[in-house]
């Protein structure tokens, strides 16, 4: 694979101390506004250059997938161009503002022949596969609670009206789009679509700081809080009438999982390795657009739309409107 970011931010920066884990992968180009940014990332990393235009990165032919790591309303348009240029694309979560925009990138990528993929690393942990194997011996699932809450540190200045993109609605920020994707994404891989969903925000500013959004699939319910306003132990539980798991880490790393049956002691299950969170995603992601996998990336689409769909849905009932909605 031979890669082209754009982004300069926090996640490209988590990628970039990663990067040594992965192999056959090429960094051939960054770009962002930041030149004294992009020069020091290309001292410390093995980035070949960077480029202060976007349009020019994506005429560099031996590019051919970009890693779309902006803030979360710009990843539309940088996925599109990116389509459109003939390369593949890694978006990171949210993997748009809305469903509308990733039906529309869908339709580019089906129509040009490449790969769309979301970065969302909760995914692909081995603790996840291994998850999904462990939820069926809890006999009939009755209540999920899943508490992601994490005190910002730009928070206090967001309460001073210095406003991060994380906190601005004008870049499709907030509680639900930063750290309750991730809530909903490991509930939805696990027990797919719900029948309904509801959002119950607290917004200041204009944006949800923090709010619960329950989701319901008749014989269970699922309760999803995330905060960026407050904090709380981290906490995921899954109850079902034989017995429950729980994690003690927030819902993007699962580090472990603890298994009880009724009346039993916990067990503790961890099959993830020594690697940064993010190299499993990217393991598989990259692996599928090696093998062509057309079929693995179609269902991991899918998969990402109906997320998508919760997520506009669950906005448009609390009345949490973006512009590119």
């Amino acid at each position: 694979m031979k890669l082209g970011i754009v982004g300069s931010g926090m996640i490209v920066k988590d990628f970039l101390k990663m990067f040594n884990e992965l192999s056959g992968i090429e960094l051939l180009g960054i770009s962002a506004r930041n030149e004294e940014n992009l020069k020091n990332l290309c001292v410390q990393y093995p980035i070949e250059r960077y480029y202060l235009s976007y349009e020019e990165m994506l005429e560099n032919k031996d590019i051919d997938t970009i890693y779309v790591a902006v803030p979360n309303d710009l990843h539309f348009i940088m996925s599109k161009k990116a389509l459109l240029a003939g390369k593949n694309v890694i978006c990171e979560k949210p993997f748009t503002t809305n469903l509308k925009e990733a039906l529309e990138l869908k339709e580019i990528a089906e129509k040009e022949d490449l790969f769309l993929l979301e970065a969302i690393p909760n995914r692909f942990f081995p603790n996840t596969y291994l998850l999904k194997e462990k939820v069926k011996e809890l006999g009939n699932i009755r209540v999920i609670n899943f508490n992601f809450s994490q005190y910002s540190s730009r928070y206090d200045r967001f309460k001073k009206g210095d406003i991060a993109p994380a906190f601005d609605p004008n870049h499709s920020g907030g509680s639900l789009m930063d750290l309750g994707v991730y809530n909903i994404n490991l509930i939805m891989e696990l027990f797919g679509k719900p029948e309904n969903v509801n959002y119950y925000p607290n917004i200041e500013r204009g944006i949800d700081t923090s709010g619960v959004l329950v989701m319901d699939y008749g014989y269970m319910k699922a309760v999803c809080v995330a905060a960026k306003d407050c904090q709380a132990p981290l906490s995921s539980t899954i109850q079902g009438d034989e017995g429950y798991i729980v994690m003690r880490s927030p819902s993007s790393q699962i580090t472990e999982f603890q298994m009880a049956f009724n009346k039993q002691e916990e067990v503790t299950y961890n099959e993830n390795g020594p690697h940064n969170r993010m190299y499993y995603e990217f393991v598989e992601l990259k692996k599928i657009i090696e093998t062509n996998d057309k079929e693995k990336m179609a269902t991991l689409l899918q998969d990402t739309l109906d997320v998508m769909e919760v997520l506009t849905e669950a906005r448009k009932k609390a009345g949490v409107i973006f512009h590119a909605d």
